[in-house]
């Protein structure tokens, strides 16, 4: 039992994150169920912590007894159909406060007491697309056109913990059909504003700052920001702003204010700097650019904007390019491991539901991997694999680890 990672992971979210109490605490909205709530979403979110790809392999866990020992003995687990039903009417705030306790409890352990990246915790925010089908679709969903097929997606922006330590999602926000435009730049800035405001709300004392590409290179972001009272640095870009084709020129001839040599994959890295006000904003802000020499002699430059007037340089540049953290880590491994582009089902609040339920999987893997194992296990696979494993092994057991009940 001292080897079985799967009863290590249940014990570790009931005993640190109590998320038997969080399922037991929702609701939804059907009639004289014959099934409790979390008793319907308890197998769906271990289903999404073993990394199923669909519900019918969902449906094979359930009629497999897979499930039997994390409840009491003799409790009938509910069919897929059921499962269904119940995520189209589920209390979809309800379901949000579980992953926000999950996230608050982080907080309270001292996961992020000393930064992510010299000593502040920093996080940054992408759009994406999610749940694509060419069979399936609901008002909700977007759509657009490949070939002679009417592709039906939902879209959304994702906030998360980038730098070192576990990068967890701290919230999402959902595309709107008719509330928000319909241009990339606008409609997407429009999400990210909503989603800064409620997570500043729900999470206020977590982040330093939040980091944030092109899009966000503009007054209404650098004014929200401010008035929410949190630094933003944001990749500069060429456009038709006046100020901005200003500061560009004005820190181009600019003299070097620093230079490192030999810097993590780069043999040479040289900082221009400038002030600057942006139209419709009040006070100051910076404009800094990377000029970078490879090690190959290719040369490239990377321009930042900031409300920040005192971050040390190396902290700027590490913050920018930790950026892609949320591509690159969070956005593959959700794509790619989670399922987050697999349909799962539509209509009513299930959509966000099942995105809910797969943002807590993921946070509470990436903390069981970093808090109780130290990152001994290589790659998440690897660690699922062994997941599994101690699920199987699990069922000769009579031990009962887990009860939503």
């Amino acid at each position: 039992m001292r080897k079985n990672y799967f009863v290590k992971l249940v014990n570790y979210m009931k005993n640190v994150y109590q998320i038997d109490h969080g399922l037991n605490q929702l609701s939804d909205g059907r009639v004289n169920p014959t099934y409790c709530t979390g008793q319907v979403i308890l197998p769906v979110l271990f289903g999404f912590l073993l990394r199923i790809k669909s519900f019918n392999e969902l449906n094979f866990m359930i009629k497999n007894y897979e499930f039997t020992k994390l409840f009491p003995r003799g409790t009938k687990l509910p069919q897929i159909d059921a499962i269904r039903d119940t995520l189209k009417v589920l209390d979809l705030e309800g379901l949000k406060q579980v992953n926000q306790n999950v996230v608050k409890t982080a907080v309270e352990n001292k996961v992020f007491d000393n930064g992510t990246i010299d000593g502040y915790t920093v996080a940054a925010i992408d759009g994406t697309k999610f749940f694509g089908s060419n069979k399936k679709s609901c008002p909700e969903c977007l759509k657009n056109t490949k070939g002679n097929k009417i592709h039906s997606f939902h879209s959304g922006a994702v906030i998360s913990i980038v730098g070192k330590g576990p990068k967890l999602v701290i919230g999402f926000e959902m595309y709107r059909p008719g509330e928000d435009s319909a241009s990339k730049d606008e409609g997407e800035l429009n999400v990210v504003k909503r989603l800064l405001s409620s997570t500043m709300k729900s999470q206020k004392r977590l982040m330093d700052v939040v980091v944030y590409d092109t899009l966000a290179c503009n007054s209404v972001w650098i004014n929200h920001c401010r008035n929410l009272g949190i630094d933003t640095i944001v990749r500069a870009k060429n456009n038709n702003n006046k100020s901005l084709r200003s500061a560009r020129k004005k820190t181009n001839k600019s003299k070097v204010v620093n230079v490192w040599e030999d810097e993590k994959g780069f043999e040479k890295v040289e900082v221009y700097e400038s002030t600057f006000t942006m139209d419709n904003v009040d006070q100051p802000l910076r404009f800094v650019k990377f000029a970078m020499k490879h090690k190959d002699k290719k040369r490239t430059q990377l321009m930042i904007v900031t409300t920040s007037m005192d971050m040390a340089h190396k902290t700027l540049f590490k913050i920018i390019r930790a950026r892609w953290d949320i591509e690159n880590s969070i956005f593959n491994n959700l794509k790619s491991e989670c399922g987050l582009e697999h349909c799962f089902v539509h209509g009513g609040k299930a959509v966000e539901a099942v995105l809910n339920l797969i943002i807590i999987a993921s946070n509470l893997m990436q903390l069981f991997l970093v808090r109780r194992l130290r990152n001994q296990l290589t790659t998440q696979r690897e660690m699922v694999r062994l997941l599994l494993k101690g699920l199987y092994l699990m069922k000769y057991k009579e031990e009962l680890v887990f009860s939503s009940s």
